[in-house]
Protein backbone atom coordinates (compact mmCIF):
# COMPACT_ATOMS: atom_id res chain seq x y z
CA UNK A 1 0.00 0.00 0.00
CA UNK A 2 1.35 3.45 -0.99
CA UNK A 3 1.93 5.73 2.08
CA UNK A 4 -0.89 8.34 2.86
CA UNK A 5 0.53 11.30 0.62
CA UNK A 6 -0.78 13.48 3.83
CA UNK A 7 1.95 12.11 6.43
CA UNK A 8 4.70 12.28 4.22
CA UNK A 9 6.89 15.14 4.57
CA UNK A 10 10.42 16.02 5.69
CA UNK A 11 9.90 15.97 8.74
CA UNK A 12 8.14 12.74 9.02
CA UNK A 13 11.06 11.12 7.00
CA UNK A 14 13.53 12.42 9.36
CA UNK A 15 11.84 10.60 12.75
CA UNK A 16 11.03 7.35 11.17
CA UNK A 17 14.60 7.34 9.89
CA UNK A 18 15.47 7.89 13.99
CA UNK A 19 13.41 5.27 14.81
CA UNK A 20 15.02 2.76 12.08
CA UNK A 21 18.27 3.68 13.93
CA UNK A 22 17.96 2.14 16.63
CA UNK A 23 19.10 -0.99 17.56
CA UNK A 24 18.31 -2.27 20.95
CA UNK A 25 15.25 -1.96 22.77
CA UNK A 26 16.98 0.00 25.56
CA UNK A 27 17.35 2.65 23.10
CA UNK A 28 13.55 2.68 21.87
CA UNK A 29 12.75 3.22 25.24
CA UNK A 30 15.16 6.35 25.96
CA UNK A 31 14.37 7.86 22.75
CA UNK A 32 10.19 6.99 23.18
CA UNK A 33 10.89 8.05 26.67
CA UNK A 34 11.74 11.74 25.43
CA UNK A 35 9.74 12.12 23.04
CA UNK A 36 5.92 11.13 23.65
CA UNK A 37 4.34 11.55 27.16
CA UNK A 38 3.88 7.91 29.26
CA UNK A 39 0.69 8.21 28.39
CA UNK A 40 0.48 8.66 24.72
CA UNK A 41 3.55 5.49 24.37
CA UNK A 42 1.27 3.23 26.71
CA UNK A 43 -1.68 4.47 24.77
CA UNK A 44 0.35 3.10 21.63
CA UNK A 45 1.50 -0.17 23.44
CA UNK A 46 -2.26 -0.46 24.23
CA UNK A 47 -3.36 -0.40 20.59
CA UNK A 48 -0.73 -2.89 19.27
CA UNK A 49 -2.06 -5.32 21.99
CA UNK A 50 -5.73 -4.73 20.59
CA UNK A 51 -4.83 -5.73 17.24
CA UNK A 52 -2.86 -8.46 18.43
CA UNK A 53 -6.18 -9.93 20.10
CA UNK A 54 -8.30 -8.59 17.00
CA UNK A 55 -6.09 -10.74 14.92
CA UNK A 56 -6.11 -13.62 17.56
CA UNK A 57 -10.22 -13.55 17.06
CA UNK A 58 -10.72 -12.31 20.40
CA UNK A 59 -13.82 -10.99 21.20
CA UNK A 60 -14.04 -7.08 22.71
CA UNK A 61 -15.38 -8.26 25.85
CA UNK A 62 -12.74 -9.94 26.46
CA UNK A 63 -10.63 -7.61 24.73
CA UNK A 64 -12.13 -4.73 27.34
CA UNK A 65 -11.32 -7.00 29.99
CA UNK A 66 -7.47 -7.93 29.35
CA UNK A 67 -6.35 -4.46 28.13
CA UNK A 68 -8.88 -1.87 29.36
CA UNK A 69 -8.99 -0.33 26.17
CA UNK A 70 -12.28 1.55 25.41
CA UNK A 71 -14.92 -0.28 22.52
CA UNK A 72 -14.29 2.95 20.70
CA UNK A 73 -10.29 2.55 20.90
CA UNK A 74 -10.99 -1.21 20.02
CA UNK A 75 -13.30 -0.35 17.01
CA UNK A 76 -10.72 2.31 15.60
CA UNK A 77 -7.61 -0.40 15.61
CA UNK A 78 -10.50 -3.03 14.02
CA UNK A 79 -10.68 -0.54 11.14
CA UNK A 80 -7.14 0.04 10.78
CA UNK A 81 -6.42 -3.90 11.00
CA UNK A 82 -8.64 -4.74 8.56
CA UNK A 83 -9.16 -1.53 6.11
CA UNK A 84 -5.67 0.31 6.89
CA UNK A 85 -2.03 0.55 5.66
CA UNK A 86 -1.17 -3.18 6.99
CA UNK A 87 0.98 -1.21 9.41
CA UNK A 88 -0.31 -3.38 12.74
CA UNK A 89 -0.48 -6.82 10.59
CA UNK A 90 3.33 -5.80 9.40
CA UNK A 91 4.96 -5.36 13.22
CA UNK A 92 2.42 -8.41 14.05
CA UNK A 93 4.09 -10.38 11.88
CA UNK A 94 7.83 -9.71 12.77
CA UNK A 95 6.62 -9.76 16.41
CA UNK A 96 5.46 -13.27 15.84
CA UNK A 97 8.70 -14.31 13.46
CA UNK A 98 10.81 -13.03 16.11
Amino acid sequence: MPTNPKLKDRLTDQLFRGILSLSSEEECYQFFEDVCTIGELKAMAQRLEVARLLKAGVIYDDIVAATGASTATISRVKRCLYYGADGYKTVLDKIENS
